[in-house]
């Protein structure tokens, strides 16, 4: 047995584990991002349960690139950032993305972009659908509410736009969400109100309470008062730390693979421990009594459980990794959005820290010609869910499932009264420029993330197939044309001279929504939102599920995967919210069951 380092209860000292004890722990949890957090914090509240949290990262609470708000991107790119490249993209010009992913103690909110932003209503009902009961609106909203220490705005963000309802908020929970106290001023908040008026697009109050449509504004994850980064660590270990023996978190610590019982290729297959690989790189085992749980993220995840040989086995075989649980979905339905940008100049120099967005829907964007839109992707669902199995490994899904899926997802967004936005426009208005980021949310072509290689170390191939599929170049087009409105719309249109991204040179202002101008210039300029969802979906298998309701591995008996890589769909919101929301719940359904036990 080789020394392991744990860092216990954030203490500034290093405890060496004993260098020949097999370490055993009731609950051992792979990643310290907000998923692993919130389950470490819940399950070690009680001081008779012991757990073990593995992170290949290290404790960053000092570091500038995570702690300064103003700079809160300059942990992308950092040795904070995983930077997983995708593979190239057939349908964008061949080229290869950057995926983004935290790596220490907070995972990806350690570089985030900190925006709080909780699902869409409809959406989380529709979960139900998937064979999620207990899975809905109400049930959720309780975690998203409970986990949250809400910090209001103060009188001059109120004054510059920020506004809430007290209903969809608390003031208790351990994460604290508010606003920074840079906040844009100049006006920009009443211009692009009355601006989205005059469009009929309505003003939202606050886009948190399940209704997201419309312009508004959003908080942040952030300490409003000291003004600084409140990542997962922050809200959910360090505070505690000190007081739980019973946690410990293992830094610089990165796991290679589930071992399994020598039984489990007979029957059910049990956990015995994750393997992992030192900082040193000697390699050791942590052993779990009760549950293995994976908490990595919708790129790891599914890497992990098929170096563990749960998977698809014509892609296990292919490694001469022997089945364990076959599970052809794991790794596939990967959805994130394609990233675009617009700018403008501006007769105006803003100052300040945005915080200003606009949810469009299905209607906002299309308007009468929807209906026609509608008529032609149900008629091509078909041909749609042949495409996504043409490009998957074999085995991976069926053209039968993923036709009902583009069905669920027809009926959930594309009607013309639904609510659920399409696209989210954010607004940046930064010294002599308002530049536009935009993104369709929920697109309908389909990737896949897996192995190539027995090496733990080896990046997995990460194909999200942006563009897969013509509707997503559609929306992203209806988006651009959308925001060209609004700049050519007063009072918005008094502030800016021209147009410098795209350009009218590249797209002129006569190209319409089936220009190819329009689809050269987003098949080459967009990039990876770095959403990345649905790899190990929570779905019924016959949906290509790879975990139940509970999180719980389909074939396992004691594994779980809690991380937006169960997200059963992707959503409108950032992801942060709702993967807080969903620990929270599945923490709570151990600890009921624990106590069902005893």
């Amino acid at each position: 047995m080789l020394p392991l380092v744990a860092i216990v209860f954030g203490t500034a000292s290093v405890a060496q584990a004993a260098a020949t004890s097999k370490q055993t722990f009731e609950y051992v949890i792979v990643g310290a991002g907000p998923a692993g957090l919130v389950l470490a914090n819940r399950l070690s509240a009680d001081a008779s349960v012991s757990v073990a949290v593995i992170e290949a990262g290290a404790d960053e609470r000092y570091n500038p690139l995570v702690t300064d708000v103003e700079g809160f991107f300059l942990g992308v790119g950092s040795t904070l950032d995983w930077g997983y490249p995708s593979a190239p993209q057939k349908y964008a010009l061949n080229r290869s993305l950057t995926y983004s992913g935290g790596k220490g103690l907070g995972g990806t909110t350690l570089i985030n972009g900190m925006t709080y932003l909780r699902a869409e209503q409809e959406q989380v009902d529709q979960w139900e659908a998937f064979g999620n009961d207990g899975w809905n609106w109400d049930n959720v909203f309780e975690y998203y509410r409970s986990q949250e220490r809400f910090q209001p705005p103060n009188p001059e963000n109120a004054e510059n736009g920020a506004t809430f309802d007290e209903g969809f908020h608390d003031y208790d929970g351990a994460l604290s969400v508010g606003w920074n106290k840079y906040f844009t001023k100049q006006g920009i908040f009443d211009i692009l109100r009355k601006t989205s008026e005059n469009l009929g697009v309505r003003w939202n109050k606050d886009a948190n309470g399940g209704r997201m449509g419309g312009f508004s504004t959003w908080p942040f994850t952030q300490n409003s008062t000291t003004n600084t980064r409140e990542d997962a660590a922050n809200a959910f270990y360090y505070p505690i730390a000190k007081q739980r023996a019973n946690l410990k978190v293992f830094l610089n610590t990165t796991a290679t693979r589930i071992i399994w019982t020598e039984s489990s290729r007979s029957g059910e297959a049990v956990a015995e421990a994750v393997e992992v690989l030192t900082l040193s790189n000697a390699t050791d085992s942590l052993y779990a009594s009760k549950e293995v749980i994976l908490a990595a993220g919708s790129l790891r995840s599914p890497a992990l459980l098929e170096l563990s040989g749960v998977g698809n086995p014509t892609i296990l075989q292919g490694l001469g990794i022997d089945p364990v649980i076959d599970l052809p979905a794991v790794g596939a339905n990967l959805q994130d959005q394609p990233n675009s940008a617009i700018s403008y100049t501006s007769t105006t120099n803003w100052t300040g820290y945005p915080s200003f967005v606009t949810y469009l829907t299905a209607s906002d964007l299309f308007g009468t010609e929807l209906p026609d839109i509608v008529a032609k992707l149900r008629a091509n669902s078909s041909d749609y869910a042949r495409k996504i199995i043409a490009d998957l490994p074999p085995n991976e899904s069926t053209v039968e499932r993923e036709g009902k899926l583009i069905e669920l997802q027809l009926d959930l967004a594309w009607s013309s009264n639904s609510t659920v936005p399409l696209v989210e426009v954010v607004w940046f208005p930064n010294g002599n420029a308002i530049t536009v980021a935009f993104w369709a949310l929920l697109p309908f072509s389909r990737g896949s993330v897996h192995i190539t290689s027995t090496s733990p170390t080896r990046i997995p191939s990460i194909n999200p197939n942006f563009l897969q599929l013509p509707i997503d170049t559609i929306v992203q087009t209806a988006a651009a044309l959308k925001i060209r409105e609004y700049f050519s719309t007063a009072p918005l249109s008094e502030y800016v001279t021209a147009e410098v991204a795209p350009g009218t040179d590249a797209v002129p202002t006569s190209a319409g929504l089936r220009d190819p101008a329009w689809y050269k210039w987003i098949a080459g300029a967009f990039g990876s939102n770095s959403h990345p969802v649905s790899t190990a979906a929570m779905r019924s298998r016959e949906l290509g599920g790879v975990v139940d309701s509970e999180g719980k591995l389909y074939g396992a008996k004691n594994v779980r995967v809690v991380d937006a890589s169960v997200f059963p769909t992707q959503i409108s919101g950032h992801l942060s919210a709702t993967i807080y929301a969903i620990a929270g719940k599945i923490a709570d359904g151990i600890t009921r069951a624990k106590g069902r036990e005893l």
